[in-house]
This record gives structure tokens, C-alpha cells and sequence, in this order.
């Protein structure tokens, strides 16, 4: 069902003051930065082999990122793992009893169609499904 880990989701203060870190000192590529309303987040990806590193600036002190900085500081938020149907993967995360975070798939960055698990139910791991929201993207 799982066919790769998508991403790993850091949560940062600022996204332009650790673009430095991913691009520069680890050398990694960068691939641009989005705002995700829906999120609440502005988003910078990097590629680091067939996966990327995601980092989450909130957008304002009130979502989820903004609490999980408070709460816990600047850290990895989230592992992300690409499924090609997000609908047999929540279905298979409630038959085995993992409470999803949504009653539906949520619009992602890059086209993407996202599905959060709670982490009380996975190890206190916030694991997110993504899958392409277009099938004929990689």
C-alpha cells in the first residue's frame, strides 16, 4: 500500500533563515517554496534522493505548526509516507483501528491529497498518506 516515504516534515520559525542550512551546508536541491492556505503553513521542499525534506513556517500564531512550535519548538513534525490511493489507505487505517485526523483527504502542497494519522494510535509518530492528486505525475 506504502510506496515510498514522500517526505520528512520539519517545523520551523523560518523558512528563509534554515533554506540556508538544507541548500547550502548539506547541499541538498532546492525546490521552491509554496503557501498552503488550507494548511496554514508556507512550505520549502528540498529533493534528497527520491524523497524531500519539507520545512513548515506557520502563517500565523494560531494552526497546528504554530502550536506544535510553541509546544516543542523548531523539530521534525511529521513522516510522510506516498500511497497510490489515499482512499484504501485511510480505509485501511481505520480497520486497524488508527483514527485519522480528517473525515476526508485534505488539499496538500504539489497537487497532493493528504491524510494525517493520530499519533497516539502510531507509536506518537504524526505519519501523514500522500498521494498525487493528478495521475499523470510521478
Amino acid at each position: 500500500m506504502l510506496t515510498k516515504i514522500d517526505h520528512i516534515g520539519i517545523a520551523v520559525r523560518s523558512i528563509d533563515a534554515s533554506i540556508a542550512l538544507y541548500r547550502d551546508a548539506f547541499g541538498l536541491k532546492f525546490l521552491g517554496k509554496e503557501v498552503v492556505e488550507a494548511q496554514g503553513v508556507q512550505v520549502a521542499f528540498f529533493q534528497i534522493g527520491e524523497s524531500m525534506i519539507e520545512l513548515l513556517e506557520p502563517l500565523n500564531d494560531t494552526g497546528p505548526i504554530a502550536r506544535y512550535l510553541a509546544k516543542n519548538g523548531e523539530g521534525v513534525h511529521h513522516i510522510a509516507a506516498g500511497c497510490e490511493d489515499i482512499e484504501a489507505g485511510r480505509a485501511r487505517m481505520t480497520e486497524n483501528q488508527i483514527r485519522l485526523l480528517s473525515d476526508a483527504p485534505l488539499d496538500g502542497a504539489h497537487g497532493k491529497l493528504i491524510s494525517f494519522m493520530h499519533p497516539s494510535d502510531t507509536g506518537r509518530v504524526l505519519f501523514e498518506l500522500t498521494q498525487r492528486a493528478h495521475s499523470d505525475e510521478d
